[in-house]
């Protein structure tokens, strides 16, 4: 039987490893931290459960297949929850959309906004069907492992005038100004600016209005636990709390992994869901020129998390909220990477999974998160110890004075988590949340390849590969890699 080893336990790494295990192919997961999920890590505090993310579940179609792979059905492990509205959207002055798959209803509030961008955004639908059918359903979990593939994809993404930022075509369709960041927000959940992302990832508007938006009852932790038991079921091994201290090589080829603890042992192929520059350093000095090289390119920015459990059931708070701040475009600068510090005004998605889910906080009680995008370390360089503090005073004044009057006297507990977190527990290089920033020419072939060009059994899986991130994105990625090392290891 032909082994392979996974590095790291995030949606991509699981997805991976399951695909390989249903495929016959002995593989052992090695995971740095105490707990499985990465990036989906969890804590449990003072009775509330607190998701680290991601919480935004679209595409469940891509999960239920991992189990369909090998007969089995998701559901025995996992349940999921429709959220509705998909996000509430709110603007300094008051103004509030609920964005959602209702048709009337959207139409409705488009109509408030400006009833000349009814029109204009049923053509922007079509658009974003139009890239999603290119771009994800065709090349989604397609790896471009050279560039005569992204030629043969070029014309499609011409057609859609995928040099454009996601901002300047949502423009083209509609003129109100909160209906446009309404429609190119989307790319700050996947680390990428709205003003420079491909217009390819408008897409992600088609992926939510069809398949809407979920959440795991228990939590995205819950989903993760889903996955394990699944993976060990299917005959599939887990090693935590042993981060990876070298991938193993010998002419050319890698040969297994050597871990902080002592243990190693050898593999057929080697895969990493671990930061992509981190990876490259695991292979020492003969990956010491890669990760120079991708050191150069421009990542995603940091989050900055504020996680607190509160006293009463705040059911007028929706599941998932935008808070926008008075700025847009200008703010934007600020996180990508203008030097001017942390902003006074940041935009915060507000998650509230209590409102779906009430057992992820003590009876009466609810769990809540506030997150802001942050510059990454490369481009704002802090002490968190000292400016944590007092960014999580500002985010929860914000969002006491805008949603949750009387919000501070009711925290029973609250913890925050900094750029330094990112690069401490998940050795994201810069403290970056999303690997490399989703701009065309970091896209696709331009990206990490799936497989690695000089060592033929190594390979990438999740955010720092195609077709990026999100977890339609990184199970995407999955998939494309599992293609691979399938074909690879039956020769």
């Amino acid at each position: 039987m032909k082994t392979a080893a996974v590095i790291g336990s995030g949606f991509g790494g699981l997805a991976l490893a399951i695909r390989l295990q249903s495929a016959g192919i002995a593989t052992t997961i090695v995971e740095a931290r105490d707990k499985p999920g990465g990036r989906a890590y969890y804590w449990e505090k003072d009775g509330y459960r607190f998701d680290a993310g991601p919480t935004v579940i679209t595409d469940p179609e891509c999960l239920r297949e991992l189990w369909a792979l090998s007969g089995n059905d998701m559901a025995h492990d996992v349940e999921m929850l429709p959220v509705s509205p998909f996000y509430r959207l709110s603007w300094p002055d008051g103004e509030t959309f609920d964005y959602t798959n209702d048709d009337a209803v959207l139409m409705e509030q488009i109509a408030r906004l400006d009833p000349a961008d009814v029109e204009g955004y049923r053509r922007f639908l079509d658009y974003s069907a139009g890239v999603y059918a290119e771009g994800y359903e065709k090349l989604g979990a397609v790896p471009f492992l050279d560039f005569k593939s992204m030629l043969k994809a070029a014309p499609a993404l011409a057609r859609y005038q995928a040099w454009r930022s996601v901002y300047s075509i949502v423009s083209k369709f509609v003129r109100s100004e909160k209906l446009r960041q309404a429609l190119s927000f989307h790319t700050l959940l996947v680390g990428g600016n709205p003003m420079t992302t491909s217009a390819i990832y408008a897409l992600i508007h088609k992926l939510e209005r069809d398949g809407g938006v979920w959440f795991a009852k228990g939590g995205t932790n819950r989903l993760v636990a889903g996955m394990v038991r699944h993976f060990e079921r299917l005959g599939g091994t887990i090693r935590l709390g042993d981060p990876v201290e070298e991938i193993e090589t010998r002419e050319g080829r890698a040969t297994g992994l050597r871990t902080q603890s002592g243990w190693r042992s050898t593999f057929d192929a080697v895969a990493s869901n671990a930061d992509i520059v981190h990876s490259y350093d695991l292979l020492k000095a003969v990956g010491a020129k890669r990760a120079g090289s991708l050191r150069r390119k421009r990542f995603s920015p940091s989050l900055f998390v504020v996680h607190f459990g509160v006293k009463g059931e705040w059911r007028d708070i929706p599941h998932h909220m935008i808070l926008f701040g008075p700025r847009y475009q200008g703010l934007l600068g600020d996180i990508y990477g203008n030097g001017r510090g942390l902003a006074a005004d940041p935009a915060l998605y507000l998650h509230h999974p209590t409102v779906t889910d009430p057992d992820m906080a003590p009876p009466g009680c609810s769990t809540f998160y506030a997150l802001a995008p942050v510059p990454h370390r490369g481009n704002l360089d802090i002490d968190w110890a000292v400016e944590g503090p007092k960014y999580r005073d500002r985010i929860l004044e914000i969002v006491e004075q805008r949603v949750a009057p009387g919000l501070r006297g009711s925290i029973e507990t609250c913890f925050h988590y900094t750029p330094e977190d990112f690069t401490t527990d998940l050795a994201a290089h810069l403290g970056s949340a999303f690997s490399l920033e989703p701009l065309l020419t970091q896209s696709a072939y331009f990206r990490v390849h799936n497989r690695d060009d000089a060592i033929p059994n190594l390979y990438f899986v999740g955010a720092g590969t195609h077709p990026g991130a999100g977890i339609p994105g990184v199970v995407g990625s999955a998939k494309a890699t599992a293609g691979l090392m399938i074909d690879d290891l039956a020769r």
